[in-house]
């Protein structure tokens, strides 16, 4: 499908007056053209290693700054018996995202991925979001440059798509003061395409922005995959409403969440995948997302640490059985996938 049309953002936010099932099927008309019946997912291991952060995000109930009072830095023989325990558990990836914490400086970072590499070669790495990067540049006088040809050569293989929000600077304003702009944001994952490395891209919604931030939201990712084509995949994550500053009243319901995914697969046609990520959604409504225009699912996580911590039931993952069963029980074939989406196997 052509979205030519909608690159007009009055167009575009004209989409969500349509009615649930006119939108949802226009979108999974354009999942269908893509990958069929297929539902996507991989077999991952989320490790946080610290939760002790500079920066007051009001959103956020992971930092130890704000309302959660268990202070953590993990040390690097922690992190590594983590990983092997994960990929003993079968782990094919390792997504190491975390605060912004000054005792973990850029080298600390470099220091862990070539350990993590050296012991496990084989392991897909996906860390840093565009947040961290702008965090360690700034800490380590580095430009962004420099700190991503420092990640890749280190062992990073992808980036998470973290740190987006929403990229209205008035709302970043209130809800993430002093975390990278959208701009450079942007600009991060631009750089790390040119260095051919694939990343992620993620988008906020369901707390204090309005349905045209979203498509703003949207367009502007559009735009950047045009110009660099690096982002595998799309996320739009659903705010969790527990022990943050936010004090949000007016949570999206199901049919506000299933439009916004459909109108991402609508608008993004050059993003190839949209991933319902079930630590947000609930694997149910993650599930329902499949016929809304997403394709992934996400992944078996193992333990998670960022979500779980204002109010998602992610906390301990979900053993891969359970998701296969998940995925064929809602009429789709269940592939799993490495984290750069070459499929392993169909089930």
């Amino acid at each position: 499908m052509d979205n030519q049309e909608f690159l007009d953002p009055n167009k575009a936010l004209k989409l969500y007056d349509l009615d649930i099932f006119t939108l949802g099927k226009m979108a999974d008309s354009i999942r269908q053209d893509y990958f069929g019946k297929k539902v996507f997912f991989n077999s991952n291991r989320h490790i946080n290693p610290t939760n002790e952060c500079a920066d007051v995000c009001k959103f956020c109930g992971f930092s130890a700054h704000r309302k959660n009072p268990n202070a953590y830095t993990m040390n690097q023989e922690e992190i590594l018996r983590i990983a092997r325990d994960s990929i003993e558990a079968g782990a094919l990836e390792l997504h190491i995202v975390g605060a912004h914490n000054p005792k973990l400086n850029l080298e600390w970072y470099l220091e862990l991925f070539k350990t993590l590499k050296a012991n496990f070669p084989q392991i897909h790495i996906k860390a840093l979001t565009a947040a961290e990067v702008n965090y360690l540049s700034v800490l380590s006088g580095k430009s962004y440059e420099e700190v991503l040809k420092l990640m890749a050569q280190s062992g990073v293989d992808s980036m998470p798509g973290g740190g987006a929000e929403i990229f209205d600077e008035k709302i970043r304003a209130f809800v993430c003061k002093g975390k990278v702009d959208s701009t450079n944001w942007l600009k991060i994952h631009k750089i790390w395409h040119s260095l051919g490395k694939k990343s992620n891209a993620t988008m906020l919604f369901g707390h204090i922005e309005s349905r045209e931030h979203r498509i703003d939201h949207l367009l502007r990712l559009y735009y950047a995959q045009e110009d660099s084509g690096g982002f595998n995949a799309f996320i739009p994550l659903v705010y969790q409403k527990e022990n943050n500053f936010l004090n949000v009243k007016n949570f999206p319901s199901g049919q506000e969440i299933l439009k916004t995914i459909a109108i991402a697969r609508i608008l993004l046609p050059n993003i190839p995948h949209i991933k319902a990520y079930w630590a947000t959604l609930g694997l149910n409504l993650a599930m329902v997302a499949q016929e809304f225009g997403a394709d992934d699912i996400d992944g078996t996580i193992q333990r998670e640490a960022i979500q779980s911590a204002s109010g998602s039931k992610s906390a301990n993952g979900i053993l891969k059985d359970e998701l296969i069963a998940q995925i064929k029980n809602a009429g789709f074939t269940p592939v799993e996938r490495d984290s750069l989406y070459n499929e392993i196997r169909l089930y």
